[in-house]
């Protein structure tokens, strides 16, 4: 059996800072690309857009990519993470419909509380992971990844269809909101400004439909894909230039793209999904219950100065402080098994 590790080397250990998988520069002769109610407003802030999961999204701003990584971990950043799949099922059958389909218990799930959970085939592999929430207003929320798009629709409408046609009561809708993520130790502090709610009730996980600087009808959830506190907020697409524009007016708030995206929930031991976890991975070898020889992911850590990287090794070379070498560009260099994450999880919970 091989196991999902988390390598750590010197410095010397040139890894890329941004996979291939994470966005390749714009050509004037590829596809055309979807783009989000954001993209003009990232142009206008310097965004360099590169083509990621079949969107133009930016990599990085006038800020580097280092920089960008570490105001997020000690202020807050905004991303613009409006490619990922936004769906809502509603109708009486619709837990019975997810449980179907998902690793998860949704039917405990509390009102307006989610959870981290994984679409998988019938081999048990990784079709896509995907937050679950139990809206009080009636129906699961759901995020998937933009990548799986297209077999993540055609999974949940097959499986709503085979239901309807023994006389479910189930129904899906897809969501075309902007998706924003504000994430950093400031991040509630910025966003408190703007609504009336109390964000110290809205821990880790959980959500609330509230008023964000004026804008209506927002769904606000205490999650993120960087290990910090922070929230994404799922926006009426004609508002999320209105809103980022006013988060950004506080200067704690930077805005940062793929590139941060990437090395932050790296250093946070989150996987990414094409890379990590695939298929042919299950939930148990992903360390996604969360645990060959591949590395999967790597980069320069910004906040510990080392290279850090995610990778599968047989069983018996797991344990933490394992000494391994790992082949980069035809070198071999010493690497050591370590404890993920990398960098400490800083999640809101209720005291």
């Amino acid at each position: 059996m091989q196991r999902a590790v988390s390598m750590v080397s010197r410095l010397g250990l040139r890894l890329q800072a941004l996979p291939l998988a994470l966005g390749r520069p714009l050509s004037c002769t590829q596809d055309v690309l979807r783009r989000t109610p954001l993209y003009d407003f990232h142009l206008a802030h310097g965004g360099k857009m590169v083509a990621f999961a079949g969107w133009s999204l930016p990599v990085q701003y006038r800020d580097s990519h280092v920089d960008s990584h570490l105001h997020t971990r000690q202020h807050c950043s905004l991303f613009d993470v409006s490619h990922m799949l936004q769906t809502k099922i509603f109708g009486s059958d619709r837990v019975k419909m997810m449980e179907s389909l998902v690793v998860g218990d949704i039917a405990e799930l509390k009102p307006n509380q989610g959870t981290l959970s994984l679409f998988t085939n019938e081999a048990g592999g990784i079709l896509d992971d995907l937050i679950v929430t139990n809206t009080s207003e009636g129906h699961l929320y759901v995020v998937s990844n933009a990548g799986c798009r297209e077999k993540d629709l055609t999974l949940m409408q097959d499986k709503v269809r085979e239901l309807q046609n023994i006389g479910g009561d189930v129904g899906l809708e897809v969501m075309d909101n902007a998706l924003l993520a504000l994430q950093g130790p400031t991040a509630a502090q910025v966003l408190q400004a703007g609504v009336a709610d109390d964000l110290r009730k809205l821990p880790f996980m959980t959500s609330a439909v509230m008023e964000v600087f004026g804008v209506s009808g927002c769904r606000v959830t205490r999650c993120g894909y960087t290990g910090e506190d922070g929230v994404e907020i799922s926006v009426p697409a004609a508002e999320a230039v209105r809103l980022a524009t006013a988060l950004l007016e506080n200067p704690e708030v930077k805005l940062a793209g793929l590139a941060a995206r990437d090395s932050l929930r790296l250093e946070a031991g989150l996987c990414l999904y094409g890379n990590d976890i695939d298929e042919h991975t299950t939930p148990v070898e992903g360390s996604l219950s969360w645990t060959l020889g591949a590395v999967t992911s790597g980069c320069p850590s910004p906040c510990l100065k080392k290279n850090v990287a995610m990778g599968y090794v047989p069983y018996e070379h797991s344990r933490p402080g394992t000494p391994l070498l790992v082949e980069v560009r035809r070198k071999q260099q010493v690497a050591v098994v370590s404890k993920m994450p990398f960098v400490p999880t800083n999640y809101y919970t209720l005291k």
